[in-house]
């Protein structure tokens, strides 16, 4: 039954967040680097869903007074809106979301429909997140709030890389999946 519904993982690395949907059979394209490149990108037919999550490098508070390239980021963006309003004019896209921390991607396309922290859904990650897009909300699974890894601390978090940081944890991601089959 899932296996003609279509979801995009946009900008998705390792596919953490689309990870639910291809375990519920699915067919999960994984558009992303270096495989695939959003901006020129050309969906199919009949997209089901889109999960969209472009670098937040840019946008984030975490640059502090860095020089920022706002225009090669926002291509990154656009790309994956492009995508979406095509989806959604051209088929029966029934839901979309794009994903990014808080910060200055709110400056360009608006105020987020919901903010969310991981740690509410099982991570040891204090990391407000934006989710902007039409999709049914995730219920949280943790109600108070545990001592959790600041933000301000992942520049040094255990040597990670950004984009090891970025990997969407499990337990957002279930739940995403479960308001969102």
């Amino acid at each position: 039954m899932n296996e003609d519904r279509i979801i995009l993982d946009l900008c998705g690395g390792t596919g953490a967040w689309s990870k639910p949907y291809a375990g519920a059979g699915y067919d999960v394209e994984l558009v992303t680097l270096p495989n695939h490149d959003v901006r020129s990108y050309q969906p199919p037919d009949n997209v089901y869903g889109i999960l969209a999550a472009p670098p937040c490098t840019e946008f984030s508070k975490a640059k502090g007074n860095k020089p920022r390239d706002y225009a090669a980021a926002l291509e990154i963006v656009w790309a994956c809106l492009r995508i979406i309003w095509t989806c959604r004019a051209e088929g029966r896209l029934k839901w979309w979301a794009l994903e990014n921390p808080v910060g200055q991607l709110r400056q360009f396309i608006g105020v987020p429909r919901i903010t969310i922290e991981y740690w509410q859904f099982g991570a040891d990650i204090c990391k407000p997140t934006d989710l902007w897009g039409y999709f049914n909300a995730p219920r949280p699974t943790v109600k108070s709030k545990p001592a959790c890894r600041p933000i301000r601390s992942w520049s040094n978090w255990h040597g990670q890389a950004a984009e090891e940081r970025a990997i969407t944890p499990a337990g957002f991601a279930d739940a995403f999946f479960k308001a969102n089959r």
